[in-house]
């Protein structure tokens, strides 16, 4: 099942065209510059743009197309916004209440003490919003959303307006989200880490058009698109918690026969993660190096060469264990190995970061 849409909604000096298909599992990010139309796509499908023209079918359902528009306030979406926008005078438990209440007895499929739990809010449940911190706001505003048991929950930029503390402190319950509600999410964000870190499919809109769709991993290591060009490039690996060394605190992680080491020690074995690996953080070498500290040399395959818009520089696609890879070398580099596509190489990784 999925959501399919296509809209079409013209304003002065703005047009948005988009058709698509979204996986109605997991975490999908809206991604692009601010004005590309994250937030106006966000809105017509939860009905804020009537004048929009198109469809709109979830899971089956029609809620629009030209002959019928299901009205806002009858699409089973939950909404979280940037601020959060909590009711000031009702408590925690009173904003919770509001959305559960609102929605009849024989739609709720999400039970409040199942929110409370997955987002933490046990010890905050008598506190009025203005007793909050901003991370404990969102995600009051994101238990709310979910008490509507809705059928898709879009959040706009939720962690835009929160400090860095904050964001850390949030994060790890909009992984849980993520990890363990089958309702479809449509997260609309401009940073790609959050994006690295939370979504499994990607949207990647460019004035008001879809410039690129399909799975994270994909996305970002493809070479026609910017975040491949990108100062933070990276690609997203995944891979499997084989064992743990307590004497050096690293886990051992595995990719098809691949092995990395983490300097992480507290995850379960067995569990699944995602890396994310930095481009500029990966060296190529023509055989494994003896005598060096880093801890990860992969054998890869090139894949790609092409060129850096940085004086001096190239950047390398690779495959390692049937997943790809970036490297961010120097022009140098490059005619010193004599580096060609479909070569056997080896990658050295300084630094490898868990992001989920």
């Amino acid at each position: 099942m999925s959501i399919d849409l296509h809209f079409d909604l013209t304003r002065p000096e703005f047009h948005l065209d988009i058709e698509s298909r979204i996986p109605a599992r997991g975490v999908t990010a809206l991604f692009g510059r601010s004005g590309c139309g994250k937030t106006t796509l966000l809105r017509c499908i939860a009905g804020l743009e009537p004048t929009a023209r198109g469809r709109l079918i979830v899971e089956g359902e029609t809620w629009q197309d030209h002959n019928s528009f299901v009205p806002a306030h009858k699409r089973p979406v939950g909404y979280v916004f940037q601020e959060g926008r909590l009711f000031a005078h009702l408590s925690v438990r009173g904003n919770l209440e509001y959305g559960y209440r609102r929605i009849p007895a024989e739609q709720q499929v999400v039970r409040p003490q199942e929110v409370i739990e997955l987002l933490g809010l046990e010890s905050l449940m008598d506190r009025r919003s203005s007793e909050l911190s901003g991370g404990q706001r969102q995600r009051v505003a994101m238990g709310r959303a979910l008490l509507t048991s809705p059928r898709v929950l879009l959040m706009d930029e939720p962690l835009a307006a929160l400090d860095a503390i904050s964001k850390a402190e949030i994060l790890p319950y909009l992984e849980r989200l993520h990890d363990e509600l089958s309702i479809p999410v449509l997260f609309v964000s401009h940073a790609i880490d959050e994006v690295m870190r939370l979504a499994d499919h990607m949207m990647l809109l460019e004035d008001g058009r879809l410039r690129a769709e399909g799975p994270l991993r994909e996305l970002v290591t493809r070479s026609d698109l910017p975040l491949a060009q990108a100062d933070e490039a990276s690609a997203l690996l995944e891979a499997q918690v084989l064992a743990h060394d307590d004497d050096d605190h690293v886990s051992i992680l595995g990719m098809n026969g691949v092995r990395l080491t983490l300097l992480r020690e507290d995850l379960a074995v067995g569990r699944k993660v995602r890396l994310s690996i930095h481009a500029r953080d990966v060296s190529i070498a023509l055989s494994p190096p003896r005598d060096i500290s880093v801890l990860n040399c992969l054998p890869v395959t090139v894949t790609e060469i092409f060129d850096e818009t940085r004086p001096g520089e190239i950047l390398l696609g690779l495959e390692v264990a049937g997943q790809a890879l970036l490297a961010r070398i120097t022009r140098r580099s490059l005619r010193a190995l004599d580096l060609k596509p479909g070569m056997s190489v080896y990658a050295l990784i300084k630094s490898v970061a868990l992001v989920g």
